[in-house]
């Protein structure tokens, strides 16, 4: 009798033990389900950049993530915006196609590695990091270890926070654009009185270090063209001119004939076409090699001619010359007007050097009517692009110093300037002296 029930005993017990040993495990699954639903969600497509080694020519970071990695001493950098401090814990969604591979991720001086063997995408946990100061965080994830020939595939980062109401900022859509970065603008106050605007002057200077490839810095532009200098390549520089066309076309081949913009002249040495993308119509540039704390002057003229037409021209004025150049004149159809809407602005155009900061210095803007009359504008309104005022990027700013007005963007620093907000320069009451008659 003793036996039967102390075998009664322990069967009890046994079955006690599997209920709350299943009971702890559903509550541990629940646990990890709940915390991994928690997590906000950054693509690496449109928030990182790989760092690459000389050798590697890769293209890694492609619009389903990071993919094709195989060289170790290539760095993949990762950008988002926090409001707070305090801890977060991260994950990634990530596969290894064969094979496993093992990741280090720095947060600070925080180092957690990460091994990744599963065939198809899972998400993984990386740990638990501290924020410690506020604004743009960076995480470096670097290749520690391979079995295969690549890397592993990784589409998401993941974050769970400890503060519930800490906003997140990051690019959530138009990739291409968000890794470009915020493109940003002067618009010029014409004072009221100073008559139909025939030539518009501006200079120009790109502080030293931030003439980085892929940056334009833009000096003269006006309703239906702009004129500035870029930074093409590591051994090529453009000073270009363009007017667009009236035809609302991305496509050049598709503009009519009456709508097409017509090369009146150009300077030596000077390259002539067409171009679109980002609406279409006649370009001209000067493989020219300007250099970083060198200030340009650049100079545009734009007024009616034949019936319904404007014929625009552009000069450029390098102190390594000592004389204005001719860059193109165009004429554009279905247009009479005199220079409207004057404006700068400075714009990265490789998506794949969006995360590096370059500014540029803009000064001593004038107008000049056609009694040769010089009216001074010092007053400019700083504004940004679809990417900034949605808030995917704030890494954008404007304002006044003491030699002119300056634009700044990419590389994610922290300060910004509020979109919209209006600036005044100090007055330079010396007209610039050009002699029209004798330009080219």
């Amino acid at each position: 009798m003793r036996k039967r029930i102390y075998f009664c005993i322990v069967e009890c017990l046994i079955f006690y033990t599997a209920i709350l040993t299943a009971n702890s495990q559903s509550v541990m699954l629940t646990n990890e389900i709940n915390k991994f639903k928690d997590y906000v969600s950054i693509p690496l497509a449109g928030n990182c950049w790989a760092i690459k080694s000389e050798k590697d020519t890769s293209e890694i970071v492609t619009e389903s993530g990071i993919k094709g990695w195989n060289n170790p001493q290539t760095n993949i950098k990762l950008y988002f915006r926090t409001d707070m401090v305090g801890k977060i814990n991260l994950a990634v969604r990530a596969r290894n196609k064969s094979g496993y591979s093992i990741l280090n991720f720095r947060f600070g001086e925080q180092v957690k590695q990460l091994r990744i063997d599963k065939n198809s995408f899972d998400t993984l946990e990386i740990g638990t990091f501290k924020i410690k100061n506020p604004g743009y965080q960076m995480i470096i994830i670097s290749g520690y270890k391979k079995s295969a020939d690549e890397f592993a595939e990784i589409s998401d980062l993941l974050i769970s926070q400890e503060v519930k109401d800490n906003k997140l900022t990051f690019v959530k859509d138009d990739f291409y654009w968000g890794r470009r970065g915020p493109s940003v603008h002067l618009n010029y106050l014409v004072p009221a009185g100073s008559g139909d605007a025939v030539w518009f002057y501006n200079e120009l200077l790109v502080p030293k270090g931030n003439d980085v490839t892929g940056s334009y810095f833009m000096a003269n532009g006006f309703g239906e063209g702009y004129f500035g200098i870029q930074v093409n390549s590591s051994s090529e520089r453009r000073i270009l001119f363009s007017v667009w066309s009236p035809s609302k076309t991305d496509h050049s081949e598709e503009i009519p004939e009456d709508e097409k913009i017509i090369l009146l002249k150009k300077g030596k040495n000077v390259h002539s076409g067409n171009f679109g993308d980002e609406g279409s119509g006649g370009q001209s540039f000067l493989v020219y090699p300007w250099k970083s704390g060198t200030k340009y002057r650049f100079l545009v003229k734009g007024i009616p001619s034949e019936a319904n037409f404007t014929d625009y021209t552009a000069y450029f004025y390098a102190p390594e010359t000592g004389k204005w150049e001719l860059i193109a004149s165009f004429r554009r159809p279905k247009t009479s007007t005199y220079l409207k809407h004057l404006h700068s602005f400075l714009e990265n155009f490789i998506p794949e050097n969006g995360n590096i900061l370059r500014s540029g210095l803009y000064s001593n803007q004038w107008v000049c009517n056609s009694n040769g009359e010089w009216t001074e504008l010092n007053k400019a309104r700083f504004t940004a692009d679809a990417t900034a005022r949605k808030g995917a990027r704030l890494d954008y700013q404007g304002g006044v110093l003491k030699d002119g007005f300056y634009l700044k963007n990419c590389g994610f620093f922290n300060e910004r300037t509020e979109i919209d907000s209006w600036f005044t320069r100090q007055i330079n009451p010396k007209a610039p002296s050009i002699d029209f008659k004798n330009l080219p």
